[in-house]
């Protein structure tokens, strides 16, 4: 799920940050430049973990900062294709459930691959799995905020610099997991308790 990436970047320093040690500032300027931000094809940057070289600081006329070539590793968090994880139902709609991790919400299992029989409840806008047991039908139903286990099917990059603004901000997503609950033990994680003998 969390992965190390290592990177080269330019970094730029400010004068406001010269007061700053120079390992402190960097690790400053990396931060405000990468943290929460998708970065193609690695996923989304979470934190600095460490600084491995600091390459000589370069002034350039007409700036007053200083320039410096930094190699450094980085947490991101891209799940592999196949893993298991356990989010939260955000929202509901025809299309299908998005889901939440609290630090990453576009996660979006479509309606062909939920549990199947189900049907959407307009009233309720939520999903329901209409479970049989052999003997009768029982309505599952998917709740907001009710923890989900998914797995991931597969992770999709768009490059939203390139794109017009749309009404639909679904388009605009850099990243996005598009996941399933249509296997047994997956899905709500009510549905799956042992009864408590």
């Amino acid at each position: 799920m969390f992965q190390l990436i290592e990177l080269r970047n330019n970094v730029g320093i400010r004068p406001s940050l010269f007061k700053l040690e120079q390992t402190r500032a960097i690790k400053e300027v990396l931060n405000t430049k990468l943290a929460n931000k998708v970065l193609y094809p690695h996923g989304l940057c979470i934190a600095l973990h460490d600084i491995i070289q600091i390459g000589e600081s370069f002034s350039f006329p007409g700036d007053a900062g200083t320039h410096t070539s930094v190699l450094f590793r980085y947490i991101v968090f891209k799940p592999f294709e196949e893993e298991v994880i356990i989010g939260k139902v955000r929202r509901s709609s025809p299309d299908g459930v998005w889901v939440t991790l609290g630090f990453f919400e576009d996660i979006f299992i479509p309606e062909a691959y939920l549990q199947s029989p189900h049907r959407f409840d307009q009233e309720e806008n939520c999903w329901i799995w209409e479970y049989t047991d052999g003997l009768e039908t029982h309505n599952l139903y998917m709740d907001e905020r009710e923890e989900i286990r998914f797995r991931v099917c597969k992770i999709e990059f768009n490059d939203v610099a390139k794109r017009a603004p749309t009404q639909d901000s679904e388009e605009l997503l850099p990243m996005k997991i598009i996941g399933t609950i249509s296997e047994p033990g997956l899905g709500l994680l009510s549905w799956w308790k042992e009864d408590n003998i």
